[in-house]
C-alpha cells in the first residue's frame, strides 16, 4: 500500500478550493502558495493527512466531488468543511495543522459549515470572566457571507483560560487589544462559525451559538434550529 498525503488549499477566489496528493508536503506547498495553479494564485494549505493508498484515495475524492469540478483540473467549486469534513474521517496521521488532532479539525469544519447558516448582519455578545475577576466582556460582530468582523470598541477576555485553539490564540496576536482588552480596530476573523468568533473575544473555549445574539436578543442557534425543521 503506497502511503502518501492529500491535502486541501483555500485560494484568492472565495468558495474555489483545491484538492490534491503529494509524497513531499512542504515543497508541493511552497511552489502551489508562490506559483498557483492554472492561474489560480492565492492558494494557502488548509488540511492534510497522511495516509495508506493515497493515489486512490484522492481519485474517490475527486469522483465524489466531480459535479462541482472545474473541468479536468483538482479545483472545486466547494465548500472547504465538506472537504476537509470527508477528509478528516480517514484513518491516517494528520500533516496540517499539526496543532490539532482530526477529531478537533471534524468537529471545527462541521462547525464552521453550520456557522454560514447565520444572516448578515450585527450581533452582539456579553458575558462574565471569572478569570478576569468577573469582568464582562462585551463585543460587537458583523457577519457578511459566513465571515466575523469583530468590531473597533469590543471589551475582550484578557487572561487566557483552557480551551484556546492555536488557530484563536493566532488571531488574538494578531488583533490590536489594549492592556485593559479594548479592541482598538476592527478584526476580520474571516468565515467561521459563532464559537469560535467567542472563543477569541472570550479567550476560552464556549458555545458561541447561545452567547452571541441578534438584535431580538435571541442567540445565533435559533438558526440552526430553522434548518433543522
Amino acid at each position: 500500500m503506497a502511503k502518501g498525503i492529500i491535502y486541501i488549499m483555500t485560494s484568492v477566489v472565495p468558495g474555489l478550493i483545491k484538492i490534491g496528493k503529494t509524497d513531499n508536503f512542504e515543497s508541493r506547498m511552497y511552489n502551489l502558495e508562490h506559483n498557483g495553479y492554472c492561474n489560480v494564485t492565492g492558494l494557502k494549505r488548509t488540511f492534510a493527512i497522511e495516509v495508506d493508498d493515497y493515489a486512490e484515495k484522492e481519485i474517490m475524492l475527486h469522483t465524489i466531488f466531480d459535479k462541482s469540478r472545474l473541468q479536468d483540473t483538482e479545483l472545486f467549486a466547494l465548500d472547504v468543511n465538506i472537504a476537509v469534513q470527508l477528509l478528516s474521517s480517514f484513518d491516517g496521521t494528520v500533516i496540517y495543522p499539526k496543532t490539532e488532532t482530526k477529531a478537533d479539525i471534524f468537529e471545527s469544519a462541521t462547525d464552521n459549515g453550520q456557522g454560514k447558516l447565520v444572516p448578515n448582519g450585527i450581533y452582539t455578545f456579553e458575558k462574565k470572566k471569572k478569570s478576569d475577576n468577573n469582568k464582562l466582556v462585551k463585543a460587537k460582530a458583523e457577519v457578511r457571507n459566513g465571515c466575523w468582523i469583530i468590531k473597533k470598541g469590543s471589551i475582550l477576555g484578557v487572561t487566557e483560560d483552557a480551551g484556546v485553539s492555536s488557530k484563536a490564540r493566532k488571531a488574538r496576536t494578531d488583533m490590536q487589544i489594549n492592556k485593559s482588552g479594548r479592541l482598538l480596530e476592527d478584526y476580520d476573523l474571516g468565515c467561521c462559525s459563532p464559537s469560535f468568533a467567542g472563543n477569541v473575544v472570550m479567550n476560552q473555549s464556549i458555545n458561541g451559538w447561545t452567547d452571541w445574539k441578534n438584535d431580538k436578543g435571541q442567540p445565533v442557534d435559533i438558526y440552526r434550529e430553522k434548518k433543522a425543521e
